[in-house]
């Protein structure tokens, strides 16, 4: 299985901006933000979800909008944040974002009802 992840010069702010304001994707790049790949499973158990089958739509909708890079490996998806692309088609977004959601509290990984 192979993902589509959109170029660097695809990527559009409306997309990124979506995609990070659902709580539970914002958590996930909170996690990747550290660097390095994680695999799906391994970021579940950090946020504390138990259903991977609701996951998939939120990977895609990271995948699709290019926060994220994901690779298959084995019987898992490695997951990486797309930080060089964003911070070069969007300087300081990912920071402000970041930096945001420490101010704001953001460490729930429970979506708001109006946030799905």
């Amino acid at each position: 299985m192979s993902f589509r992840h959109p170029d660097r010069d695809q990527i559009r702010i409306e997309n990124v901006l979506s995609a990070l304001g659902n709580p539970l994707r914002l958590a996930v790049i909170r996690v990747l933000d550290a660097g390095g790949e994680h695999n799906c499973g391994g970021v579940l158990n950090l946020l504390g979800v138990t259903s991977k089958s609701t996951m998939t739509h939120h990977w895609r909708v990271l995948r699709d909008s290019g926060v994220i890079w994901q690779q298959p490996s084995g019987r898992e998806n490695l997951l990486t944040l797309r930080r060089d692309d964003l911070d070069a088609r969007y300087p300081g977004l990912l920071d402000a974002i970041l930096a945001g959601a420490v101010r704001d509290g953001s460490d729930s990984a429970e979506p708001s009802p109006l946030s799905a």
